[in-house]
């Protein structure tokens, strides 16, 4: 789970999440709780009806402000749906925070599941990336994910506003009666979300009891994970501020907008990035700023982690390659991430054509590892890393 505002750091600490708008974590601090938070509710046995208590106290919920560009639907008000004895789930996210790409498996499975039986889920996609406000970048994500629900753009994050959220992802569950009965932040309590579902859609006065409920409770973390590498940012959004310790070299904090000819020394903490070459700082990513011909210049980390994912946006529409080394070599194919390719030379490689989420490393167990990126292009733009530490990895 993401939190917007460092003022939240004693909630993300509760809560958990892949990452902090400002996180108080020093350089050398794995997140403890970088995954998955503490439960929302109490845990129920699966199948039970036991009653799901609200996270927060029952009250008439906001009304959309601002949302746009309505994909897999008409645009509606919440006061429109519940008018007609429906129960509303209000899902916060965006598409590359790892944390929302998890849990929506399990939207879709609502939605197919309690669709035609009250429940209407409405996915307010609130942008923590600029890129990640363009329609067509939301949905060739929608499409991706093979979402079918309603989606809606908050760009100006109004809606966000009104329901004073600070977290990617978060639910909220309105009722017929237009109430939030129940919320969730971050991954996880997907039992007691979809007990707090089935409760709302009885109230209302639909029938569930022929539908089964779910018994995944989701991917569980590697018991071997008890500190692992928090998110990390590479804008200096994120990192001039007083609690913005991503960068490890002393010269990204040099000024803003500045282009920087970087020396590796090869000293390396966890939870800190460093690079070699030319790279231009900007406010939500750090950019590789010369064309070479010899892979010169990189991004290099530590890591304590199962996987490895990574933002890209290119800087123009042209594709461009990486190439990612973990200890000093190639990939294996036991090890490479999803969108991980070998080219002839047996080089692990990235093909970048979009803006989005790039996964770069599965790996067979959970453990400390060190990972480059390197790049002859110009158009080489990272804005953040996540890291899983799932025994399944991703």
């Amino acid at each position: 789970m993401k939190v917007f505002s460092a003022v939240l750091v004693v909630a993300w600490a509760l809560l958990a999440g892949c990452g902090t708008f400002g996180s108080s974590a020093a350089p050398d601090e794995p997140a403890a709780m970088e995954e998955r938070g503490a439960p929302a509710v109490n845990a129920e046995p699966a199948g039970s009806e036991a009653t799901v208590e609200p996270v927060l106290s029952a009250g008439e919920a906001p009304e959309f402000v601002g949302l746009t560009n309505w994909l897999n639907g008409d645009p509606v008000t919440l006061d429109e749906v519940t008018a007609g004895g429906n129960v509303v789930l209000v899902d916060f996210w965006t598409y590359t925070c790892i944390n929302c790409i998890r849990t929506l498996p399990f939207l879709t499975e609502w939605h197919e599941k309690y669709g035609d039986s009250g429940l209407t889920i409405i996915g307010v996609h609130s942008p923590e990336f600029e890129f990640e406000e363009d329609p067509g970048n939301v949905a060739a994500a929608v499409a991706d994910y093979r979402i079918e629900y309603l989606v809606a753009q908050d760009n100006e994050m109004l809606t966000w506003d009104a329901f004073e959220n600070r977290f990617w992802p978060a639910k909220y569950l309105v009722d017929s009666e237009g109430r939030v009965v129940y919320s969730h932040f971050g991954e996880g309590d997907y039992v007691e979300t979809e007990q707090a579902i089935r409760q709302a859609l009885t109230r209302a006065g639909h029938d569930v009891s022929g539908i089964e409920t779910g018994s995944d409770t989701g991917p569980q973390i590697d018991p071997r994970a008890s500190a692992f590498t928090r998110e990390l940012y590479c804008g200096y959004e994120r990192n001039y501020t007083t609690n913005g310790v991503y960068a490890g070299q002393e010269a990204y904090y040099e000024g803003p907008d500045r282009e920087v000819l970087y020396e590796d020394d090869g000293e390396y903490s966890l939870g800190q990035w460093y690079l070699s070459g030319l790279w231009r700082n900007e406010r939500q990513s750090i950019v590789h700023a010369r064309s070479t011909s010899d892979l010169e210049d990189y991004i290099a980390l530590p890591f304590l982690a199962r996987s490895v994912n990574v933002v890209l946006d290119p800087v123009r529409d042209e594709p461009f390659q990486v190439v990612v080394e973990i200890d000093g070599r190639p990939l294996t194919a036991e090890e490479a991430g999803a969108d991980i390719e070998f080219d002839e030379a047996g080089r692990s490689v990235l093909n970048v054509g979009e803006a989005r989420l790039y996964a770069l490393v599965e790996l067979p167990e959970f453990g400390e590892h060190e990972l480059t990126l390197r790049s002859d292009s110009d158009n080489f733009a990272i804005f953040s890393f996540t890291f899983g530490n799932y025994t399944e990895g991703a």
